[in-house]
Parts: structure tokens; sequence; C-alpha cells
């Protein structure tokens, strides 16, 4: 099969579009032929050597793809899924290939209306984002919501799910196109994230004093997230896409009755029934029109150094796909 790989840690220019040999197919996995494939940060943070890396050199990247079960090891049951179905998943190595195993737990059944493009853009954000707002804060009806990098793979989806909830949000994005994304997704309110946006967020909330909730996937701005939360309000830390946060004094929690929520995906993934209930929430707000899903671009899998390229170039709105 051919594969994206690299050999050394580096630019974009060290992936290397090349043959390599099939994946074999351990018990409990099965073989996936994909048709589409998310490109994500943490692809480019590997290639840099500057994140966890599966197996050795030439690294295969990629955790996130869609296409169709071509093989089943031993051990693996009849349903949900079986020999020929459409499977999706956002949490298994080595899937800037043309196959890739794939335990089988990790597999999420792709209905029928749902394209492999779609999935491959939606599951490992759009399962971020549905965590976010159900299990880190539970969004309600009437909040405001503060969205860091609002335009970006999470944040365009975590914008539209919180108005689904009913909630009013305040977008935060770095260009006059960004922030247009923003409140095309439907965005209250959009500001400028290099300007006063703690002032404005305030001013702009209901209550005049901070908004109900701050999702902040940036880190080095999380001392500013709280300043913006209103007295009794939360934050909820999820990335540090711009630098680590400084540390916080829980005196200062203490005596402003505000919480700082960490999340991560895969403390709520905990096994197949529970990836399925929640990608068929997912597919069913995309089913009925309340959320959208945006592809920034498409690039054939063996022009993946140009779509890792694009990506680091922070230009990207919405998901950057590779096509075996």
């Amino acid at each position: 099969m051919r594969a994206l790989t690299f050999s050394t840690f580096g630019g974009p220019e060290v992936l290397d579009y090349r043959e390599v040999p099939d994946p074999e197919l351990p018990a409990g996995h099965a073989l996936v032929r994909l048709y589409a494939i998310g490109l994500n940060f943490a692809d480019v943070y590997r290639r840099r050597g500057a994140y966890h890396l599966a197996g050795s050199p030439p690294w295969i990247a990629g955790y996130e793809g869609a296409g169709v079960v071509v093989g089943l090891g031993a051990g693996v049951p009849s349903a949900p899924i079986a020999l020929g179905g459409r499977v999706g998943f956002a949490d298994s190595p080595f899937a800037n290939a043309e196959l890739v195993a794939v335990p089988f737990d990790k597999l999420i059944p792709l209905p029928d209306d749902v394209p492999f493009e779609t999935a491959a853009a939606l599951l490992l954000q759009g399962l971020t984002a549905q965590y976010l707002v159900r299990d880190s804060h539970a969004v309600a009806a009437g909040e405001d919501v503060l969205v860091h990098a609002a335009a970006g793979g999470v944040g365009l989806l975590l914008v539209q799910i919180a108005r689904r909830l009913g909630a009013r949000v305040f977008a935060l994005a770095s260009s006059e196109e960004k922030r247009a994304a923003a409140a095309e997704a439907g965005a209250t309110t959009t500001c400028e994230s290099s300007g006063d946006w703690v002032a404005a967020a305030k001013a702009w909330s209901r209550s005049g004093t901070g908004v109900d909730v701050v999702y902040d996937s940036v880190g080095s701005t999380l001392d500013l997230s709280l300043q913006a939360a209103r007295i009794g309000g939360q934050v909820v830390f999820y990335g540090m896409a711009g630098g680590d946060p400084r540390p916080v004094d829980p005196r200062r929690l203490m005596d402003e009755s505000k919480t700082l929520t960490g999340g991560d995906l895969w403390n709520v993934l905990t096994d197949q029934a529970e990836r399925i209930r929640r990608a068929e929430e997912l597919f069913g707000w995309v089913r009925d029109g309340s959320l959208r899903v945006r592809i920034a671009r498409r690039y054939p899998l063996a022009e993946g150094a140009g779509a890792h390229a694009f990506l680091e170039s922070r230009q990207s709105i919405g998901k950057v796909l590779l096509v075996p």
C-alpha cells in the first residue's frame, strides 16, 4: 500500500509518500480501506517530534479517518460492524495510508447518509465539541458562552452546538475572514482575539460582569479567560495551541467562586457503545441541519506535505482532509 511517512523530524518537507507493507491484522482488529482522512494539529506536532508517536520509522501519522472494512481479525464479533461495512474512527494510529488496522472497539458504523468526508471531518473535533458542552460544562439555554479560536475545527462546531442548545456565543478569532465564519456558524457577536476582549465580553454579557463559561483551547490566555468569567462562572481548559498557561492559584478560584475544569476526549470515549452513542447524536445534528461540517481543503494523500503547510499557515477555516 501507499502511505504518507516521515523518518526524521522537521517541517513538511520531511514527509514522504511511499510504498510500505500492508498492515498486519491482529486479533480484535479490522482492516479498513480509507476513503477520507482527517488532518489535525496533533499530526503536525508528531511530525515535529513534539508529540507521542506509535510505531517506529518510517512513521505514519494520522488518527482519524473513514472507509470500508475489508478484513476482520480473529475474535472480532459480527456486530455492530461486518465485512464491507462503512466505518469511521477518531483515535487509532497510522491513518495516513490506504489501509489501516483499527481496534474493533474504536470503530463507529456510518449511516448511509453520512459521507466518508463528512465523517473524517467531523468525528474527532465533533466528539470533542460535544463532550465540552455536555460533560465539561452542560451548556443551558440563555447562558453566555465565550469560545476561543472560534473559526478553528473545534471552535466552529462549538459555536453551532452552543447555539443549538440556546446559548449566546461571544466568538474570538484572529482575522476578519475567521470572524465572518464564526458569525456564519451562529455566533451572537465576534471579537478580535488580539484586542481587549475581556472588557468587550464583560460589556456584552447579560450580567455585565462576565460570561457564564469560557472554552479555552489556547492555554496562554487562561488568566484572561478567568477574568472574562463572571463570579461563579467556569473556564473549560482543553488545549494549548498558544503555549502553556501560567499556574492558577486555587485561592483565586475560591475568592471568585470560579471553577476551572480540564477536558480530554479520551476520558469520555470509554468503549464502543459510548463512541457510537455520541457519534449518533452528532450525525443527527448534521442530518437536521443544525450542525454544518466545513471542509477547508482536500488534498490527495500524495500531496500531504502541502496539506501540512496549509494547516500550519493558520489560514484554514474548517477541516483539512487527505484523500487516498
